[in-house]
């Protein structure tokens, strides 16, 4: 049986220390606070990014570098595996997996590139989809294909909070962003694994967190009907500074579905960076394991 070593990054909500013991390889994202350089869980933390935002310090993220991604590959590939099964955030979202699928052709089918179109807590649901199925004795290119095929079933929704680092990314026009901030305005985003697209506007986060459980209900009963309760994963995240504002969200999630374990992931630092701080999301994933 070929031994398939299983790649994401840090984008998954999963963190390098974590991975270690779940017997995954993860790709610290880059993030730069007030123009120096760091690596998610190696040298900055979520209260790193926290405070960078409340000194009004510059936020920002990049992709991997080659040179990085390369070099954790040829590690994996020295102790012994056959091959590599690479997932990164969605291609919708970021041009790492593409650039990362580019360098893996010079690998000889030793490493394949899972383009499977999630994030954070979606994303983990597939990355322990991808470890099953490397114990059950798939080559990476069947594992590949697998991910691919059911990347495509799941939704995310986020509340942000402040529109001030979509505003900086280009995501909103300054004028939208301050005629948001006026009359308290959050805007719930959706994601089917490409770009977040608007998906309501509502007044106050304690609203705009209803909205989504009310879309959650109406997939449910709409888009994901039909599919098997246990196969259905439902998952919070955010970017809460405070710990009892996390687990308060966690908790209404909980109360909404009392029939599933709902799980909570803060989301990750280059994710923060575009969100802000006491951004509220919500994932549903149809899981193959």
């Amino acid at each position: 049986m070929a031994k398939i070593a299983i790649m994401t990054d840090t984008n998954s909500g999963i963190s390098v220390e974590e991975g270690r013991g779940m017997g995954l390889f993860v790709q610290p994202m880059p993030v730069m606070l007030g123009g120096r350089d760091y690596l998610e869980g190696v040298d900055v933390t979520h209260e790193d990014v926290y405070a960078a935002m409340r000194a009004k310090e510059d936020v920002a993220t990049s992709q991997p570098a080659v040179g990085e991604v390369m070099a954790t590959w040829d590690s994996i590939l020295a102790q012994g595996y056959d091959g590599i099964v690479y997932i990164p955030m969605s291609s919708g979202l970021s041009g790492s997996c593409a650039a990362a699928a580019a360098i893996a052709l010079d690998y000889d089918g030793k490493v394949e590139v899972a383009d499977a179109k999630r994030i954070s807590v979606t994303q983990r649901e597939c990355v322990l989809d991808a470890l099953a199925d490397a114990a059950q004795g798939l080559t990476a290119a069947e594992i590949k294909a697998r991910l691919e095929a059911n990347g495509g079933e799941s939704v995310i929704y986020l509340a942000v909070n402040t529109l001030e680092y979509l505003k900086k990314s280009g995501r909103v026009t300054p004028a939208a962003a301050a005629i948001a901030a006026v009359l308290n305005i959050k805007p719930v985003l959706c994601t089917l694994g490409g770009k977040f697209d608007n998906f309501a506007k509502v007044r106050g986060m304690q609203a705009a967190r209803a909205r989504i459980l009310d879309a959650v209900r109406a997939d449910l009963d709409g888009r994901f009907k039909g599919i098997p309760a246990d196969r259905i994963h439902i998952a919070t995240a955010g970017s809460f500074a405070s710990p009892e504002n996390a687990a308060a969200w966690q908790k209404q999630v909980q109360e909404a579905f009392p029939d599933k374990e709902v799980r909570y992931d803060p989301l990750s630092c280059s994710v923060c960076c575009h969100t802000g701080m006491d951004a509220a999301g919500l994932g549903l994933s149809v899981i193959a394991r």
